[in-house]
């Protein structure tokens, strides 16, 4: 007996019987050998985490626009956040850790530069629309690994696929990485915009902090504890609905005091801006894109996904050094 396979034995007496187990995976877009000492879901971890769309995270936006500042959440740190939310919860509930790790670690590999404001320029302009979990699916079957993708296993790209609100998972551990996505960007996106000036703990509505806490880390922790308890012995994934409500509500405010606030976002009509013009530009010459991207239009693959495909994978920074590369005028020298 292999160690995988020891481990996929391990797995089948520990887990819960709601759990998905790594010998019973649905299988990957493309037949390979088993790895002998790591289960699927594992393996699967393991190559996002080592792909370049991963290592670009750390240089997108998750709400604030190249804040001053060394605290501020980037697309990573956010992703390692909702990866430790999702594997606490897993862990208290005997699923499978290894499945939760991947999904969440792969959830935002798809986003674009400058957060949901660049989302929303692709989606304007590209006549197919732009989604960033579709996009983050495209990015590990097709674009990684110069165009042969990682060949993740269905239930991790199950999962990444639904992870936003819309989506309805078919795993218990795709449900888990679908809340802590919420509950991670609720907790962290309080906490940046109390350290931004943005709002005040006081700001809070009393009725949402009688049920779940009265600080960042008390909403958390309540969080995950409720959702354990609601969920033990389960085949389901829910929160009481007391807390379920209140996280409703702090959403809303969230909503209200931060991502639609003037003062947070009053950048991003220009990040919109910037994304749609590098859309016009390389429209207008595709020859200036990498060899890889091209090749994939040859394939049959729409010229319009491929624009898409170039500018949803750069960094903010990188998005904006090419921007002032082709529009800013610089100074003469020999």
């Amino acid at each position: 007996m292999t160690i995988r396979e020891s481990l996929e034995q391990r797995e089948k007496e520990y887990l819960s019987p709601y759990a998905s187990f790594s010998m019973d995976s649905r299988g990957r877009l493309r037949e390979e050998e088993p790895c002998d000492i790591r289960p699927c879901f594992q393996r699967d971890r393991d190559r996002i985490l080592h792909s370049k769309s991963f290592r670009r995270l750390k240089d997108k936006t998750q709400v604030f626009l190249t804040p001053e500042g060394d605290h501020y959440r980037t697309r990573l740190t956010h992703t390692l956040e909702v990866s430790q939310n999702a594997r606490t919860i897993a862990k208290a509930l005997k699923l499978n850790e290894d499945l939760v790790e991947a999904i969440a670690l792969g959830h935002d590999l798809g986003h674009t530069p400058f957060g949901h404001a660049g989302e929303r320029a692709l989606n304007a302009v590209c006549p197919y629309g732009f989604n960033h979990n579709e996009q983050s699916v495209r990015t590990v079957d097709i674009l990684e690994k110069d165009g042969q993708g990682l060949n993740l296993t269905w239930e991790v790209r199950d999962g990444i696929l639904n992870h936003q609100t819309s989506g309805t998972p078919s795993t218990l551990e795709g449900k888990i990485v679908r809340i802590s996505d919420k509950i991670a960007y609720i907790h962290h996106d309080m906490d940046d915009a109390i350290r931004g000036g943005i709002l005040e703990e006081s700001d809070v509505p009393k009725d949402i902090t009688e049920v779940i806490g009265d600080t960042t880390g008390k909403r958390l922790d309540h969080f995950i504890h409720d959702l354990v308890i609601a969920s033990a012995g389960r085949d389901d994934i829910l929160m009481s609905p007391p807390v379920e409500q209140a996280m409703k509500k702090l959403r809303a405010f969230m909503f209200e005091g931060v991502y639609t606030n003037p003062d947070a976002k009053s950048e991003e009509k220009k990040a919109e801006d910037l994304v749609k013009t590098l859309y016009e530009y390389y429209g207008k010459h595709m020859d200036k894109l990498p060899r890889d991207l091209l090749e994939l239009m040859d394939r049959g693959e729409p010229k319009e996904k491929i624009l898409c495909d170039y500018i949803s994978a750069m960094t903010d920074r990188f998005a904006t050094a090419k921007y002032e590369e082709i529009f800013i005028p610089q100074c003469w020298h020999r």
